[in-house]
């Protein structure tokens, strides 16, 4: 599918540009922002990078990865980046993730994100089942996953190393039956 443009009430996805790359860097360069994430800030070339690759995998066929900007509908001002993959260790699924500007957090804008590429994810790609993985101590992002209709699933040990350190990963999901159940779907 390409190209995404997907809207809420206040926010958009829509695909990066190559104009996005200091937008980007604002989110993935912040040592606050990628404190919970599973990487240390990364420079401009590496941003570069990340984006370059992005838009050259929005039109592959088949498209197994969406990495998209999500933007401010009232500013069309680039505030997150958003991901879903999908699993090829598992039919019809996809993993999702997003990070945030820490000028656009504590406003609900987390929750309408993963809103977002549920609602991706299940109407416009008919998938299945998604799932998310958190730092144990990102306990906004617990917050965010649970308010957007996910469930705790569990944790899985010495998933992510970072510094030289490994940490675990709380894991959450959704599958289509409960999100069509819920009241997000019919807004979808």
């Amino acid at each position: 599918m390409y190209p995404v443009n997907r809207v809420s009430q206040r926010l958009a996805l829509r695909e990066l540009t190559h104009d996005d790359v200091d937008s980007v860097l604002a989110i993935y360069g912040s040592a606050e922002v990628t404190e919970h994430l599973s990487f240390t800030p990364r420079s401009r070339d590496e941003v570069g990078g990340i984006v370059t690759r992005s838009i050259a995998s929005a039109t592959a066929t088949p498209r197994d990865e969406y990495a998209l900007a999500v933007v401010q509908r009232d500013t069309n001002r680039l505030i997150g980046f958003a991901r879903l993959a999908t699993d090829p260790h598992q039919q019809r699924a996809a993993t999702i993730g997003f990070a945030l500007r820490t000028d656009a957090w504590g406003v609900g804008y987390g929750t309408e994100t993963v809103r977002l590429l549920l609602a991706l994810a299940f109407v416009d790609l008919g998938l299945h089942r998604i799932w998310a993985a958190r730092s144990p101590l990102n306990i906004a992002s617990d917050k965010t996953l649970i308010t957007a209709g996910m469930t705790e699933e569990g944790r899985i040990r010495g998933h992510v190393q970072k510094n030289g350190v490994w940490r675990d990963s709380i894991t959450y999901s959704i599958l289509s039956e409960e999100w069509e159940a819920g009241p997000f779907a019919r807004d979808a």
